[in-house]
């Protein structure tokens, strides 16, 4: 699954225009919805039906998508930027952080898009601090050679 399945309508994600990083950082992503149709839901007690899309980002519209019956020991790996910020986090029962320089993150990014992701990246790395939160922190700079992060002590080893 992807959080890009959980993005909000182009009206609310553009209302302060394409290239605000600070509405690229608080309104792009519906993480809470995310927390609720598909993490909570597949959570010990739950009720065991989960929603995969909210919206098609191409089209800007709702689909229409079946609530699909978790079968037992189902795990929902999620991809996505932003994960473990206060709204979303505890959803997760295992966060993998992947550690991305700003160089290596200008590199990989549209040219289009870095003046909007690089600052609400740097915003979110400063008030979230995603890698004392993660169960696993991986430098990510050469995907082809990902390095692991020993964990912090006190930390649950996987």
């Amino acid at each position: 699954m992807r959080a890009r399945d959980y993005l909000r309508a182009r009206s609310i994600r553009l209302e302060y225009g394409r290239d605000d990083p600070d509405a690229f950082y608080q309104l792009w992503y519906d993480l809470p919805a995310l927390r609720r149709e598909v993490l909570d839901p597949l959570a010990p007690g739950g009720r065991g039906s989960w929603l995969p899309r909210l919206r098609d980002p191409d089209t800007d519209r709702s689909v229409r998508e079946r609530v699909r019956t978790a079968v037992p020991g189902t795990v929902a790996v999620v991809d996505g930027r932003f994960l473990a910020r206060d709204d979303v986090r505890a959803g997760f029962d295992l966060l993998v952080h992947l550690s991305v320089s700003p160089a290596a993150c200008r590199r990989r990014l549209p040219p289009g898009e870095v003046d909007r992701v690089l600052p609400a990246w740097q915003r979110y790395l400063a008030e979230v601090r995603p890698a004392d939160h993660a169960t696993l922190v991986a430098k990510f700079d050469h995907p082809t050679r990902p390095a692991v992060v020993v964990p912090a002590l006190g930390r649950q080893p996987l």
